[in-house]
């Protein structure tokens, strides 16, 4: 049995996440690491406390950036 999957576009590429999937399982399925990450819905930052809360829908766009140390 297969899970339903919602595609997303994901730093400009399709990807296709677990239907229900929250920003949060999104970063997790895409981001090397966690600290430093921000993340843009439709061009809106979600904050890190609605991560787990906020569940993007089917062509949505999902920005994940990582913050770099240095100057």
């Amino acid at each position: 049995m297969s899970v339903p999957a919602t595609e997303l576009v994901v730093n400009g590429e399709i990807r296709l996440v677990p239907s229900g999937a929250t920003v949060s399982d999104v970063v997790a399925l895409t981001a090397l690491v966690h600290d430093g990450v921000a993340v843009a819905l439709n061009g809106e930052v979600v904050p890190r406390s609605a991560w787990v809360a906020v569940r993007p829908s089917r062509g949505d766009r999902i920005e994940i950036l990582v913050a770099a140390p240095g100057g």
